[in-house]
């Protein structure tokens, strides 16, 4: 028999009748009760001040700026590069750019807040009814899903949170958002909400987006348009009708959604909201045309951010190089971040005309490829042809190394430094030196571990360094190289703008080295500019989101005298008037010289007239192949280099006033440098002369010639071309001696080179 259990005596109480009984079951458990509550209370105080602690880990009135897209405009844009008028954008992960609340039109905003937060401008950062309406319209399956998040609780997950799903976050969103209400205003935190949210394609904030999505500002936006913005906030990706039917399918629901809270939100009527829907968004609609389609096509990528203006022919290069430039400068996350306004010098015409020239002298499959970089008389790279395919050869072939590629020999181009060198340290440009076929300069400052320099080139005789560069006479150069040295030569490149890293050799005079095709435009300009040397620049401003203007202008020094630039510039418009580079004549006043270099691997016009310099190369980029049969013939300077470089200055002076070079008093000023030899007022036409067919220099002396200084016949020279100068009349027979007894006048360089 089963006895009970004993109740504990604090558990039976004594009625008024004097009956025993047991006490309720609320009072048995009072002391498990009173400790439960006990644990809520300090539950609750502690939730209270974890929740007080919690804080926006940075004042949004004073946080970091936003990264935003960096633009660069051609010459042809001087205020405002934005989106809409740039040839190139730059941005890192994020393609942005930052708008103001009044920017951002009403429809946009209104289409935001029907399809993510009715209630925004009411609610305190968090919306209960707005969870509860959300949750309604989940279970009802109505369009598209609602999350129940404010606009606020998004931006600040955004800005300051993770995505992760947990009990923790939400707490922390919805806490953070409330505080940020208390911070910043409504306006602030829709605008940053709009500045930050990802849209696709890309592009972060709406004016990318519209950018991306509509090719133009917000400011264009319709109802239709704000409505697809939307619809892509919940999910950015998946809706891009050009990626098949089921996006398609899907960009047309999320428009239709949107469009349809619109006008239940009283924002637009039933009759808009229907016209808006009736705007077909099939990309392959053929019925639209491509300019009128809804959504327009992705944009191309590329490591400039997206199409540059002017690809068609090559602006991706000089934009690529303003973009190097410009991280050398500002540093990469200015760049990319910093939402840069920068100013170039690029003139898009010219770069076409450039291009043109290039691409339809050199128009045959297999022909070699040619470069092309214009200056102008304030030193600003108004062209730069760098190539023809940027998206599979980025290397440009105007830059050099600096391109990604490596520099070019220059041929007898580099002769022009020798000649100012001798100016500037006052022989006259009609100084008489020997020019037989063939010389041996056993000096040891050109001596290269032989027994001498063996050069040929030379139409035998004497010749002046006016007819020497005109007709190119390599022997007559390389005494001249000799007596002055490489290093005074070297130092006069550099002076004038060669940037190139050269060892003085004797050979630099011929065309040994490396230089880019930018170089030589540089070393030729401060001719153009009368003997002052202006460094190339490509941009002229930036300008940074917060005001701040840097402004850039070449540096300058002084090299020549304007009296020593024009002997120079004179002996060079010798060369285009009837010398070797007599293709060039465009029938404006122009000087110039060409270069052809050993096995006629590269070619080269590098001139200049009063107002603007343009250098031309033409080779093959990836290796040193002979150009002995391009369209027919064998190239060297004066062909097809000079006929591009002619063709892209008839463009772009077509009806422009190029100017006049100054004049020249007295070109005989300076002293001989072989007094012996003397000087002569007259220039060579390139025929060939008395004299012995070889010559050997021992050290610097030249052996003297037997031809009298006056034995140079006279060249005409078209008035166009040639600048009024003051010369002594003399008179100079006609020499007998048979054009076979030497070689074409010219040769490149050391033996067995081509002409020029």
């Amino acid at each position: 028999m089963r006895t009970r259990k004993p109740v504990p005596v604090h558990n039976l109480k004594v009625t008024r009748r004097g009956r025993i009984r047991k006490r309720s079951v609320l009072w048995r458990m009072r002391r498990a009760f009173f400790l439960a509550a006990l644990a809520l209370t300090v539950g609750a105080a502690g939730l209270v001040y974890v929740l007080g602690q919690i804080e926006l880990p940075v004042d949004p009135r004073v946080a970091k700026a936003q990264d935003q897209t960096s633009f660069i405009c051609a010459a042809e844009v001087q205020v405002n590069c934005n989106d809409s008028n740039a040839m190139a954008q730059l941005h890192g992960t994020e393609d942005r750019t930052l708008v103001t609340y009044d920017q951002i039109p009403d429809i946009l905003r209104e289409a935001v807040v029907s399809a993510e937060d009715r209630d925004f401008f009411k609610h305190g950062g968090v919306d209960p009814m707005g969870i509860a309406r959300a949750a309604v319209s989940d279970l009802r399956g109505n369009g598209v899903r609602q999350g129940g998040s404010t606009i606020t609780q998004q931006y600040v997950k955004q800005e300051y949170l993770s995505s992760e799903q947990t009990a923790t976050r939400k707490i922390k969103e919805a806490v953070m958002a409330v505080k940020l209400e208390q911070k910043i205003s409504k306006q602030e935190i829709l605008t940053r909400y709009l500045n930050t949210v990802y849209f696709g394609r890309g592009a972060y904030g709406v004016q990318a987006a519209s950018r991306a999505w509509f090719k133009h500002d917000i400011e264009g936006l319709n109802a239709g348009e704000a409505a697809f913005l939307a619809g892509l906030l919940r999910n950015p990706n998946g809706a891009d009708p050009y990626r098949g039917p089921r996006s398609l399918k899907e960009a047309e629901r999320r428009r239709r959604v949107v469009l349809l809270a619109m006008n239940e939100e009283g924002y637009i009527s039933k009759k808009e909201q229907k016209l808006f829907l009736a705007i077909p968004m099939d990309p392959n609609d053929a019925e639209v045309a491509p300019a009128d389609r809804f959504i327009k096509p992705p944009p191309v990528a590329s490591t400039l951010g997206e199409e540059v203006r002017g690809s068609a022919y090559g602006s991706e290069y000089f934009a690529e190089y303003v973009r190097q430039w410009l991280v050398k400068e500002f540093g990469t996350n200015t760049v990319y971040g910093g939402g840069l306004k920068v100013y170039t010098t690029l003139d898009l015409n010219m770069q076409k005309a450039a291009y043109d020239a290039v691409t339809t002298t050199l128009d045959r499959a297999g022909d070699p490829s040619g470069a092309l970089v214009a200056l102008d008389d304030q030193g600003q790279v108004k062209a730069m042809m760098g190539g023809t395919d940027f998206k599979n050869n980025k290397v440009n072939l105007a830059t050099g190394k600096a391109g990604g590629g490596s520099g070019r020999q220059p041929g007898s181009t580099f002769k022009m430094f020798a000649l100012a060198e001798a100016v500037r340290e006052g022989y006259s440009v009609q100084s008489v030196l020997p020019s037989p076929p063939k010389i041996t300069i056993t000096d040891p400052t050109c001596e290269d571990g032989t027994a001498g320099w063996n050069v040929r080139g030379g139409p035998g005789g004497a010749s002046s360094l006016v007819t020497a560069t005109k007709n190119s006479i390599n022997t007559v150069y390389a005494q001249l190289m000799a007596r002055l040295g490489p290093s005074k030569v070297l130092q006069m490149a550099h002076d004038m703008g060669v940037s190139a890293d050269l060892k003085p050799f004797c050979s630099l005079v011929l065309g040994g080295g490396e230089v880019s095709v930018l170089d030589m435009a540089a070393g030729y300009s401060t001719l153009a500019n009368n003997g002052v040397a202006k460094s190339p620049i490509v941009v002229t401003r930036v300008e940074f989101p917060d005001g701040r203007v840097v402004k850039y202008a070449p540096d300058t020094k002084t090299v020549l005298t304007p009296d020593q630039s024009g002997r120079v510039t004179y002996a060079l418009q010798q060369v285009v008037a009837g010398g070797t580079g007599a293709d060039a004549n465009f029938g404006r006043p122009a000087a110039g010289k060409t270069g052809t270099t050993q096995s006629n691997v590269d070619g080269w016009f590098v001139g200049f007239t009063p107002k603007l310099t343009a250098a031309v190369w033409m080779g093959y980029p990836s290796e040193s192949k002979p150009m002995n049969d391009v369209h027919g013939i064998k190239v060297q300077g004066g062909t097809f280099p000079a006929r591009i470089w002619r063709t892209f200055m008839e463009n772009v002076t077509a009806n422009v006033d190029t100017g006049d070079f100054p004049e020249v008093t007295d070109l005989s000023v300076g002293e001989a440098i072989d007094a012996a030899q003397g000087k002569t007022s007259v220039v060579a036409g390139g025929a060939s002369y008395n004299g012995t067919t070889s010559s050997t220099v021992p050290r610097s002396t030249v052996p003297r010639s037997t031809v009298p200084q006056t034995t140079t016949p006279r060249s005409s020279v078209p008035q166009t071309t040639v600048p009024r100068t003051t010369v002594p009349q003399t008179t100079a027979p006609a020499t007998t001696a048979p054009a076979t007894t030497a070689p074409a006048a010219g040769t490149n360089a050391a033996e067995g080179d081509p002409p020029d």
